[in-house]
């Protein structure tokens, strides 16, 4: 293992590193690896000797992206422009590379429209993982990390780990807890794979240089891009859901994660997939520690040094107060942990942002803009895209 892998793949545990040579030089597909999260994976990854190259219709990704990475990490990654839906195209890429591993983090993922349009979720993501499945069996590529979520699990406002039960209430999140069954009957089927399921909280933050980070097309699905876009002044006022919850502040409690932690998360776990001869393995990646949505704006104030306006409305009915997350099985078996704080979050957050205020695309025009000062309601989860667990937000 590498020396800067060692940092965040810890060796105190079952977890054992295999050789540089042998781990290195594999090449893994990213599919969706011009997102978010995805990006940030990609950049790690290639910071670490891994060969890299990224599938991506860039449905709600933006190809800009491509030369700030090469920027950061002074290689190109091969970039392909490919629809998971369409298994032609997903088996002929699997045809002519070479690809070692997968990390699937393709997909659609806002709840509101998952409910709007049921059927194009259970499609999209149903049918593009069942593609990815079939060319990865067909060409031999046999070890697999899917991005899942906390939201396949019931309310619950205990510390949630792996084996609390499951249950959704949107067709994104059924969409997650259908993928995980596929994948854990597939290994069941297919005993030479090794799978990887993560359910992480709430991402958070961006890249230390501020050249890459969260870009929301259209309103944003969580709570820190609101605050962002208001410390920039995109957005004149957030307002929060609910002051009367018993936490601390009375704002919901929520457990966030810094993407870069988060990314190499990724990495820990498809390293342990390579020491494995089969199998399905199953953990949740988060920090262990809530703050508050207040918390997050002092911390956010204090980071841009920018006040943040916001306003106190009625919470939502079924809305929790406290939701966080129970990772002790990450750093138990491969040596996960989260290293960067609340401090690190916003500040990463803040450059970010003050640096490119509409991510990586130009400002708008006055008229183009327009719908952002009529926009009054928007549905904001500050759980990983679940409504019941999350909270609303709106902008004036």
């Amino acid at each position: 293992m590498s020396s800067s892998l060692s940092l965040f793949c810890s060796s105190k545990t079952r977890f054992s590193p295999v050789v540089d040579t042998e781990v290195m030089t594999k090449h893994i597909l990213c599919t969706g690896g011009a997102g978010y999260i995805g990006s940030h994976t990609v950049l790690k990854l290639t910071e670490n000797g891994f060969k890299v190259s990224i599938m991506d219709n860039l449905l709600n990704s933006s190809e800009k992206v491509l030369p700030r990475l090469q920027e950061l990490t002074g290689k190109e990654t091969p970039f392909f422009k490919t629809d998971m839906c369409d298994a032609e195209a997903v088996d002929k890429l699997f045809a002519e590379q070479n690809f070692d591993g997968v990390i699937h983090f393709a997909g659609l993922k806002a709840v509101g429209e998952s409910v709007a349009k049921p059927l194009w979720y259970y499609e999209n993501n149903l049918t593009g993982t069942l593609n990815i499945l079939k060319a990865m069996q067909k060409h031999g590529c046999k070890r697999l990390v899917f991005s899942s979520s906390a939201t396949v699990y019931r309310p619950c406002e205990e510390p949630i780990d792996e084996s609390k039960p499951l249950g959704c209430t949107n067709p994104y999140g059924w969409t997650k807890f259908m993928i995980e069954q596929i994948l854990t009957g597939f290994a069941t089927a297919n005993p030479s794979f090794s799978i990887s399921i993560l359910r992480y909280f709430n991402p958070v933050g961006a890249h230390p240089s501020g050249r890459i980070g969260e870009n929301p097309h259209g309103p944003p699905n969580n709570l820190m891009p609101f605050v962002q876009q208001v410390a920039v002044g995109r957005r004149e006022c957030l307002s929060v859901f609910g002051n009367d919850y018993a936490t601390h502040d009375g704002t919901g409690v929520r457990d966030y994660i810094h993407v870069d932690d988060l990314a190499e998360g990724h990495i820990c776990a498809l390293e342990k997939l390579f020491t494995m001869d089969g199998g399905c393995i199953i953990h949740n990646l988060g920090s262990g520690t809530g703050y508050s949505v207040l918390d997050m704006v002092k911390a956010f104030e204090e980071a841009s040094g920018k006040k943040i306006a916001y306003k106190i409305v009625e919470r939502r009915a079924g809305d929790l107060g406290t939701v966080i997350a129970d990772a002790s099985k990450a750093k138990a078996d491969f040596g996960w942990q989260t290293k960067r704080g609340l401090k690190e979050m916003c500040e990463s957050a803040w450059k970010w942002q003050s640096n490119n205020p509409y991510g990586y695309e130009d400002g708008p025009s006055q008229e183009s803009g327009s719908w952002i000062q009529s926009l009054h309601l928007v549905f904001v989860l500050n759980f990983p895209e679940q409504g019941r667990l999350g909270q609303f937000y709106h902008t004036n």
